[in-house]
């Protein structure tokens, strides 16, 4: 008999963001109920990525709910907006809300461990942290970003009074968790020349939905003919879409190649300005968001998958986007402008070809040259990637890890 089937384990988990909203945290939970544990989730109420409360929910609906066997708590917060002041305070309100809820009601009930899911500001780890010490219990943080480096590339942000001050925050956050888990390798690193935290340090990499199912249902707007480049996902400031339009005017006088960007951002409105004034509306077309259900039908259509993230930042150099294992699980080659952390998988899997960050004129002579005139070979990325992923990075080794983290880790004074 295991030990899930001798004694339930309770497991909080914190996360800013939660079904329904679109987040690996509603795997983590509802697979963790799969496999005989009690899970509780301490969360926000629904707003991303529209910046408002999803409908049905809000300061007094839905606080409270049970969804595929996990008990879900919603601590006030503020709707995220479109950017700008209401962020932070997004951030914040969840922060303060979520260390009351603790402090006056979940941190009075028994949990055996605590489990931290990281897409927003690191900072979000303080509800687990009181409970930590309220209760004498291991808490395992996994990190999306690097802090405070994402504040420098994401936020502008340059003071070095403000830097030093979050990062010896960050620090603590560090000295208190049991477990560090990441997203990527380099991280490792990084992470290390704050202190000692290399034995604390688990590799744990993203996942994806299968993308492989049959989604016919779903309905998708027609797409040019053509050899279509793929981009699924944020088009915001990260993606580098500066450089990705400066390889678009490179192979300007290709026609056969057609830009496909699916997906929104906070430089979408800018993208489509810039495909309107160059004489772009023949190669490129937006589509905007779309639902996940409906990427199985969009990736069946594209010749390449595109993965970029601006260059000059050393935590984006480290960072392996999440889109990449999709693009694996889908079966398409991939193009890529990335730093270390995805171009070592890229190049350890065979997936596609991967350019330095922002180099578009290197990225624009491997379409050209590579891919253009061997497309069968290119084709047979694809499948190489696939293969690599089902090896990898597949939802059940994950969980199958993080298992053995819950059943073998421990509070650590």
């Amino acid at each position: 008999m295991s030990k899930t089937e001798q004694k339930k384990k309770r497991v909080l988990l914190v996360t800013q963001y939660f079904y329904p909203e679109n987040f690996k945290s509603n795997d983590l939970a509802f697979e963790l109920v799969k496999r005989g544990y009690e899970v509780d989730a301490l969360v926000g109420i629904p707003n991303y990525p529209e910046g408002k409360y999803f409908k049905g929910y809000g300061i007094f609906k839905k606080r409270h709910e049970m969804v595929n066997g996990v008990n879900i708590y919603r601590c006030f917060q503020t709707p995220r907006g479109r950017g700008g002041w209401r962020l932070p305070v997004n951030y914040f309100t969840f922060v303060v809300f979520g260390l009351l809820r603790v402090l006056f009601h979940l941190g009075w009930k028994k949990y055996d461990c605590i489990i931290g899911h990281e897409p927003s500001p690191i900072f979000q780890a303080y509800p687990a942290l009181l409970l930590r010490w309220m209760q004498k219990i291991p808490f395992y943080y996994w990190i999306m970003d690097l802090w405070p480096d994402a504040m420098m590339s994401g936020g502008g942000i340059k003071n070095k009074h403000i830097l030093n001050w979050v990062d010896s925050l960050v620090k603590g956050i560090y000295n208190r968790s049991d477990k560090i888990l990441i997203t990527s390798k380099p991280f490792r690193r990084a992470i290390c020349e704050k202190g000692d935290y290399d034995k604390k340090i688990i590799y744990y990499p993203n996942w994806s939905v299968d993308m492989s199912q049959d989604k016919k249902g779903v309905q998708i707007p027609e797409l040019p003919e053509g050899f279509k480049i793929m981009i699924a996902g944020n088009l915001g400031s990260a993606q580098c879409l500066d450089k990705v339009a400066e390889v678009m005017m490179e192979l300007k006088d290709v026609p056969e190649v057609k830009w496909v960007f699916i997906g929104d951002g906070s430089k979408k409105a800018w993208l489509d300005e810039f495909i309107e004034l160059n004489g772009l509306k023949e190669n490129a077309v937006t589509v905007g968001r779309y639902p996940a259900e409906a990427m199985p039908a969009f990736f069946m259509q594209a010749n390449a998958m595109l993965v970029t993230l601006k260059g000059g930042f050393r935590h984006l150099e480290m960072v392996v986007p999440a889109r990449l294992q999709s693009y694996m699980l889908a079966g398409r080659p991939v193009l890529a402008m990335l730093g270390e952390g995805g171009a070592e998988i890229i190049k350890e899997s065979g997936c596609g070809y991967v350019v330095p960050a922002s180099d578009s004129k290197a990225l624009a002579q491997v379409i050209r040259e590579k891919v253009l005139t061997d497309k069968e070979a290119f084709e047979a990325m694809g499948a190489k990637g696939r293969k690599y992923y089902e090896e990898n990075y597949t939802l059940d080794m994950c969980m199958d890890n993080l298992v053995e983290i819950i059943e073998n880790g421990k509070y650590e004074k």
